[in-house]
C-alpha cells in the first residue's frame, strides 16, 4: 500500500514538472516573438524614417533647382527689360508712389569729374566712344537746373537754384517708344493737377522698368506738350537718392 502511494506521489509531482517546464518554455518562446516582432516593428520604422528622409530630401532638392531656374529666368527677363527687349503684355500700370523719395541730379558730379571713372569704364568696354567721347554724351543727356526734387505720396516739389516748387500730379498713362537702335523703352507719364506757373504741366519717368516697383534711379522729362516731350531722347536729367555721395552713384552706374 505504502509502495502505491509512493509511486502515486511520484507520479504526481513529475507531471506537475514537466507542466512548469512547458509553461516556462512557451513563455520564453512568447517572449522572442514579441522580441522580434518589436525588431521587425523597429526595423520597419528605421525604414519608414529613411525613405520619408530621402524623400524629403529629394523633394528639397527638386524645389531648390525650380526655384534657381525661376530666378535664374527673372534675372534674364529683368535683365533683357532693362535693356529696352520687352513685350506689350509685360507693361503694367504704375503710381507716383514707385518714385518717392528725396532724389538729387547727377549733373553736379559729371561736372566736377567725380564720374569720370564711370566714362573710362565704358570707354574699357566699348569700341565705338572712348571716355571724352562718353563724357560729351553724357554732359547733354545728364544737363538740368532742377538740382533736387521731392515725392510725396500725390506731390512732388522742384528745387532750382535752392527754390522750390511744389504741385499735385496724376497718372496719364505711359507711352512706349522705339528708338533707332531697336530697343524700346515706356515713360510713365503724370499731369499736374491744378495750375502753378513755376511747374510743368507734364512729367514724364523713364527708370528702366515696364511694371510696378520701387525706383533705384530714374531719368526724369518735364514740359508743358505732352507730346513733345516724347520726342526728347537726348536730354535725360537723372536722378539718383540725395543719401548718396558721388563715389557710390559711379559704383551703382558701372554694376549697370
Amino acid at each position: 500500500m505504502k509502495n502505491v502511494v509512493l509511486k502515486g506521489f511520484i507520479v504526481l509531482v513529475f507531471g506537475l514538472l514537466v507542466a512548469g517546464c512547458q509553461a516556462s518554455d512557451s513563455s520564453q518562446e512568447n517572449m522572442k516573438v514579441n522580441a522580434n516582432e518589436t525588431n521587425t516593428s523597429s526595423e520597419n520604422s528605421s525604414n519608414e524614417e529613411e525613405e520619408s528622409a530621402e524623400n524629403n530630401t529629394v523633394e528639397e532638392e527638386h524645389e531648390h533647382e525650380e526655384e534657381h531656374d525661376h530666378d535664374h529666368a527673372h534675372d534674364e527677363d529683368t535683365e533683357d527689360i532693362y535693356a529696352g527687349y520687352f513685350e506689350d503684355s509685360q507693361i503694367k500700370d504704375r503710381e507716383l508712389s514707385d518714385w518717392k523719395g528725396d532724389w538729387q541730379s547727377v549733373y553736379p558730379y559729371l561736372q566736377d569729374g567725380t564720374l569720370d571713372e564711370v566714362f573710362e569704364y565704358k570707354a574699357e568696354n566699348s569700341e565705338d566712344m572712348n571716355a571724352e567721347e562718353y563724357k560729351e554724351y553724357y554732359q547733354i543727356g545728364y544737363q538740368t537746373d532742377v538740382e533736387r526734387v521731392v515725392i510725396e505720396e500725390n506731390t512732388v516739389s522742384f528745387f532750382k537754384d535752392g527754390e522750390e516748387s511744389t504741385g499735385e500730379y496724376s497718372y496719364d498713362g505711359y507711352e512706349i517708344l522705339t528708338y533707332e537702335a531697336g530697343n524700346r523703352g515706356v515713360r510713365y507719364i503724370f499731369k499736374l493737377a491744378d495750375d502753378v506757373e513755376e511747374l510743368p504741366q507734364y512729367i514724364q519717368f523713364s527708370d528702366h522698368s515696364i511694371y510696378p516697383t520701387v525706383a533705384d534711379h530714374y531719368h526724369l522729362y518735364w514740359g508743358d506738350d505732352r507730346e513733345a516731350l516724347l520726342e526728347e531722347v537726348t536730354n535725360w536729367p537723372t536722378y539718383y537718392p540725395s543719401e548718396m555721395d558721388g563715389h557710390d552713384i559711379a559704383h551703382e552706374m558701372m554694376a549697370h
